[in-house]
C-alpha cells in the first residue's frame, strides 16, 4: 500500500535553486515546473503526493491535476498548519507519512505523528534523479564501454592489481643446466 507524501511547495521552492531560478521570473511557473517534477517521479506508485501552499482565498482550495492533490490553506492560515493537520489525519487512516520541508516547526508536527521527516535537497535529488530501468541501462553501458575499452575516461592502471597468491613452493630451476 502506498503512502502519503507531503511536499511544502513554497519551502521546496525558495530552497531549492534550480526552481528559485524560475521562481524569480514567475511564481506560478515555478510551482507548475514542481508538480510536473512530482508528476514524472510518482505516476506510476501508488503513492498519494499532496503539495501544500499557502494560500489567500477565503476557503481552503483543493485541486487535483492528474495524481497530484493540490492544496492552497485559506486566509490567515498557513500550509505549515494544513500539513500538520494531514499529517494527523494521515496516523488516524493508519497511513504512512513522508514529508518535505526545512520547516522545523512541520518538521517536528509530522515527527510526533510518526512521519518520515527529509529536506528539499532529498526531493530535488528524487525529482532529478533517473528512473530505477534508465540508472540500470546506464550502469550497463559504462560497465561494457570499460570491457571493451570504450569509455576515454576508464584507466586500466587506476583499477586495482589483483595477484595471484603463489601456489606453493618454488622448484628449483636445476634440472635444465
Amino acid at each position: 500500500m502506498g503512502r502519503d507524501i507531503i511536499v511544502d511547495g513554497y519551502n521546496i521552492i525558495k530552497n531549492s535553486a534550480s526552481f528559485r531560478a524560475v521562481e524569480m521570473k514567475n511564481l506560478a511557473s515555478a510551482r507548475n515546473a514542481l508538480i510536473n517534477l512530482l508528476l514524472q517521479r510518482y505516476r506510476h506508485t501508488p503513492h498519494r503526493v499532496i503539495v501544500v501552499f499557502d494560500g489567500d482565498g477565503a476557503i481552503e482550495q483543493t485541486q487535483h491535476d492528474r495524481r497530484i492533490c493540490i492544496i492552497f490553506s485559506r486566509h490567515n492560515q498557513t500550509a505549515d498548519s494544513v500539513i500538520a493537520r494531514l499529517a494527523v489525519e494521515a496516523r488516524q487512516a493508519s497511513r504512512e507519512v513522508e514529508m518535505y520541508s526545512y520547516d522545523r516547526e512541520v518538521q517536528q508536527a509530522v515527527a510526533q505523528q510518526d512521519g518520515a521527516v527529509h529536506g528539499v535537497n532529498q526531493l530535488t535529488s528524487q525529482l532529478n534523479a533517473p528512473s530505477r530501468d534508465t540508472a540500470r541501462r546506464i550502469q550497463h553501458r559504462q560497465a561494457v564501454r570499460r570491457q571493451y575499452g570504450l569509455d576515454p575516461s576508464f584507466d586500466l592502471d587506476d583499477e586495482p592489481e589483483y595477484r595471484l597468491p603463489p601456489k606453493g613452493k618454488k622448484k628449483s630451476s636445476r634440472r635444465h643446466r
